[in-house]
């Protein structure tokens, strides 16, 4: 069905395209916000949730607790890719974004009032794996429509950068968390951070929620919906689409992000509890040494997204799926020496590499799917893919460091979920000069 002179004019005033800079910051700021919760949350796991919420446990077996709790954060990202990626292809992608954006802000929020084991005994542990629950499933609706927004609205030869706009905002917000809490440490004295200052960050978010929500709406509906809008061919069943039509998509797009996630976990996670609770290093190196390996992260991605609009989503990929099993052993020689320049560059060389799946990888795992089920394909790969990578990585990198007291068997699982991700991609065809 074609369109008419009036209508396609009418369609064009709808989709009018926002500047360059509002649509990245519409695309990056809901992810910035996630990563920047998730960040408090990771370090705040690591560093004090072991004492507020198990503190009848010793400091390690309390620090795998914490991080269990990271986890159902995860666990439960596919209800919310189910529920608001449905709603994504239904209704469109704007709307599911203004309210991901405020369940995220606000479940954060609570978190930072959310009275210790002290005061409320066990049900403290129990609210905080609810919020986590209640974020997890509005981050599951996030990320599908941020990359989309942005992809969208642009040229076919830019969605490689395009679309990694959205992967700007976890390096955004983990600078941002990281900086906060490190602000604050400096400026409180330990038991002071541990007893309220840790608390801060968590209703700073609502910060974000307000300045997101700003943003977003100089930002119209994306043309690809609009037409499908316009041409009657949204589908009100994208999820039974998903799952029947196109089962090798899904595959394809969740393994290809599993490598990522895992790498992301121990150079960003995990070295927190390295560095402090193994080596007996101050915190601040830590948090300095994630602080400048997130800036290189948020400066390289687009510059990979873009590289993968010239040489195609899989070479970039590859590459860096291929650099970063090598940096699963380099990783911990460099920390092992103790010294900060050598930690730095640990972290820093582990977040460049990452960049290099994490810039393509955005247009790489939407464009496995057709515009009418994009939102959905989209937010179960990625959903789903976050169990098995993100979600358990903390839990499985600290219980196998428990296990064997040593890094080879961290760097062996780190190998393998880059294999998948290898293989994955692999058996993908090459989408960078398709038309979307």
């Amino acid at each position: 069905m074609s369109l008419s002179n009036t209508e396609a004019t009418a369609l064009h005033e709808r989709s009018q395209k926002p500047h360059t800079v509002r649509l990245a910051a519409a695309s990056s700021i809901g992810t910035a916000l996630e990563w920047y919760d998730f960040t408090v949350y990771n370090i705040m796991a690591a560093l004090i949730f072991n004492h507020v919420f198990f503190p009848s446990f010793d400091p390690l077996v309390g620090t795998i607790l914490a991080f269990s709790t990271y986890a159902v954060g995860y666990v439960s990202r596919p209800i919310g890719g189910m529920f608001f990626g449905h709603l994504g292809d239904v209704l469109g992608r704007r709307f599911v974004l203004v309210a991901t954006l405020v369940i995220m802000g606000l479940t954060t929020a609570l978190m930072g009032i959310l009275p210790g084991y002290a005061s409320w005994g066990i049900w403290s542990p129990i609210l905080l794996v609810a919020l986590r629950f209640i974020q997890g499933i509005a981050l599951g609706g996030e990320w599908a429509g941020a990359v989309l927004l942005s992809m969208e609205h642009g040229k076919d030869n830019q969605r490689g950068r395009n679309a990694s706009f959205a992967q700007v905002g976890p390096s955004c917000g983990t600078i941002i968390g990281t900086g906060v809490i490190t602000l604050i440490t400096v400026l409180l004295s330990a038991d002071s951070f541990q007893l309220w200052g840790w608390r801060i960050p968590f209703l700073i978010s609502l910060l974000l929620v307000f300045f997101g929500l700003w943003v977003r709406r100089g930002v119209g509906e994306t043309p690809a919906f609009l037409q499908l809008e316009q041409n009657q061919n949204t589908t009100h069943t994208p999820l039974k689409e998903v799952f029947t039509q196109h089962p090798r998509a899904l595959l394809i797009a969740g393994g290809s992000r599993i490598g990522s996630d895992v790498l992301y976990a121990l150079v960003v996670v995990f070295t927190l509890t390295y560095v402090t609770t193994v080596l007996h290093l101050p915190r601040p190196l830590a948090l300095a040494a994630t602080m400048l390996g997130a800036v290189g992260n948020a400066l390289t991605v687009p510059m990979f997204g873009a590289l993968s609009d010239r040489l195609g989503r899989r070479p970039v990929y590859l590459t860096g799926a291929v650099l970063a099993m090598i940096w699963a052993f380099v990783f911990f020689s460099l920390l092992n020496s103790s010294q900060p320049l050598l930690i730095c560059l640990a972290v820093i060389g582990g977040l460049l590499i990452h960049a290099m799946m994490y810039g393509p990888q955005a247009a790489f795992v939407t464009e496995q799917f057709p515009v009418r089920v994009r939102y959905a394909g989209s937010a179960l790969a990625y959903t789903l893919a976050g169990i098995i990578g993100g979600g358990f990585a903390p839990l499985i990198i600290t219980s196998l460091y428990k296990a064997y007291g040593n890094t080879l068997a961290v760097s062996l699982y780190i190998c393998l979920a880059l294999l998948l991700t290898f293989f994955s991609v692999w058996q993908a065809k090459e989408t960078a000069h398709q038309p979307l």
